[in-house]
């Protein structure tokens, strides 16, 4: 987890502009560079590192000896940077993984390099021979980016934050980069940009998992279980110390069993430690014990209060950047859990469950879905929405704390083969939600059947007891601190963006527009379930069918 910063173009000193940077050092706590490009006027490069490759040698901006014409800055993690070198005989400069992206974009081009990287990514390349800026981020959008264009001016950097200061014209917004895309643009010694061109270069379900020979032909099951475990195995590349979030639920805790496994078999010595949260009567923290005891991991509970939670509302929003109900819900325990993670304990790089509920359809929901046709259109939604929801919940509230976060459900080979099996054998079965992953790995011991076939559990529901979930208690906090008439009257008060229905929205509304102003269109809506008859609110519990 790093962060990016840089500005073309600019229509005054950049040296001032260059402190903006600082606004995502929490991305990076370890080192930070701002640099100019020889020959760009009005023009600079700004990164805050968080080393987990090479300590040494991967700083950034980097710009090569064998292509002194290139720059590079980029957050993220590159899993087949030495498959790249082995295949193109890459002579690499340094040990870090994000220079395959140079020696790729030199040899192949952009688009093509964004086709070829297994990993996640936002990165920006600076061509001065060419005259040209490439932006590209993956597919899921696991490492965020945030741009403006105005008259020629280009701002980029990892988080919204960083670019709100910088000076453009009314009605200029900072927007999100979309996953999947290149940008590229021509630029001249001004550093400003003259053209750009914008396009889709890899998507969702597409088919990559026809590059792997070991698939069995007629083995589901079997080939899910590879890919998965190949898909944590590839995402042991670290420098720094390893662990995992553990809620006690089916994703995670197969990843979790799957990390430890792996992690025996690449002879790494330190044990496995895992992380819960919590408040009193937990099922999480309880599912989570009895995981954590299954695998005999080094396991660390965390216990907080409806005080603590409270507390640390305004921070969740400014980090998330959104007014999501159901993110803010989820962040503000993440938030907690991250925070114990970098203050109590030495790892840094923390696995989780995320994205599995969208590609294995394990929201409560799709038990209602007409047909398996739609319930996997909405599955492929939900997957490309992703980067304004769960996967940018999970990256800014561990980012906050300056650890890295890698999805192993995500993996792009994973992800291609999984939606490319029958519809119908991907929809819950029999009342059981994610059914196919769950026979998957039934009999094989890698999880307790108690474990492996534990209903569906919302975050911010499971972290408090079955007989009052978080969001009821949230709401009933925030009663008092909204009136009736204020909610009443709330598509008076905004304009533009997505109008609270509720107090608990209200509130979160009115705290993200005194941060963000003019940037509702940072969340484009609520997160809520389909085919669900006047639902109200986004929480499983709050459905009948949980209730069954």
């Amino acid at each position: 987890m790093c962060g990016i910063w840089a500005i073309f173009g600019a229509k005054q000193d950049v040296k001032p502009l260059s402190a903006n940077c600082a606004r995502v050092a929490h991305r990076g706590p370890d080192a930070w560079r701002i640099e100019s490009i020889h020959g760009l006027n009005n023009a600079c490069l700004g990164f805050q590192r968080l080393a987990i490759i090479d300590s040494t040698y991967g700083m950034q901006p980097m710009n090569l000896r064998t292509y002194p014409y290139l720059w590079l800055i980029y957050n993220g993690e590159i899993y087949n940077y030495q498959k790249l070198q082995q295949e193109f005989g890459y002579k690499y400069e340094t040990c870090c993984d994000g220079e395959a992206i140079i020696h790729s974009y030199a040899k192949f081009g952009v688009k093509k390099t964004v086709e070829m990287l297994d990993g996640v990514f936002a990165f920006v390349i600076v061509d001065m021979k060419e005259k040209t800026v490439h932006l590209g981020r993956d597919v899921f959008g696991i490492r965020p980016m945030f741009t403006f264009f105005d008259q020629g001016t280009l701002g980029v950097c990892s988080e919204a934050k960083g670019l709100l200061n910088v000076p453009h014209a009314d009605g200029v917004l900072v927007q999100p980069f979309k996953p999947g895309h290149v940008q590229s643009l021509a630029i001249n010694m001004e550093g400003q940009v003259m053209w750009s061109e914008s396009y889709p270069v890899v998507t969702v379900g597409g088919s990559d998992f026809n590059n792997v020979a070991c698939l069995v032909p007629d083995d589901v099951y079997s080939n899910i279980r590879m890919l998965l475990k190949e898909a944590v195995k590839k995402r042991l590349i670290s420098d720094r110390r390893i662990g995992c979030f553990l809620s006690g639920g089916l994703d995670s805790s197969l990843i979790c069993a799957l990390l430890a496994e792996c992690m025996k078999e690449e002879g790494i010595k330190y044990p496995l430690q895992t992380f819960s949260i919590g408040m009193e009567g937990s099922p999480d923290v309880e599912a989570a014990r009895i995981m954590s005891a299954y695998l005999n991991t080094e396991h660390h509970e965390v216990k907080f209060t409806r005080e603590e939670g409270m507390q640390v509302i305004r921070e969740v929003v400014y980090r998330l950047e959104s007014y999501d109900t159901m993110a803010i819900r989820d962040s503000i325990a993440m938030y907690l859990l991250s925070k114990y993670v970098k203050e109590k304990t030495d790892t840094i790089v923390v696995f989780s469950g995320e994205g599995s509920d969208e590609l294995c359809q394990g929201y409560i929901h799709f038990h209602k879905a007409p047909s398996p046709d739609e319930a996997d259109l909405e599955s492929r939604r939900l997957l490309k929405e992703l980067y304004l929801h769960d996967v940018l919940r999970a990256d800014r509230m561990t980012a906050a704390h300056g650890l890295e976060l890698r999805v192993p459900f995500l993996d792009k080979f994973f992800t291609s083969y999984f939606l490319s099996l029958p519809c119908a054998i991907r929809q819950p079965t029999n009342g059981v939600e994610k059914n196919l992953l769950r026979s998957a790995f039934s009999g094989t011991g890698l999880l307790p059947d108690q474990i492996l076939w534990r209903p569906k559990e919302a975050f911010s529901d499971g972290v408090l007891a079955k007989e009052k979930s978080w969001y009821t208690l949230l709401q009933d906090e925030l009663a008092s601190k909204v009136s009736t008439d204020a909610v009443e009257v709330a598509a008076l008060q905004f304009k533009t963006g997505v109008v609270p229905t509720s107090k608990e929205a209200y509130y979160f509304r009115v705290l993200f527009d005194e941060m963000f102003p003019g940037h509702a269109h940072f969340t484009p809506y609520y997160w809520m379930p389909k085919w669900t008859e006047n639902a109200s609110d986004p929480s499983p519990r709050a459905l009948s069918y949980y209730k069954s």
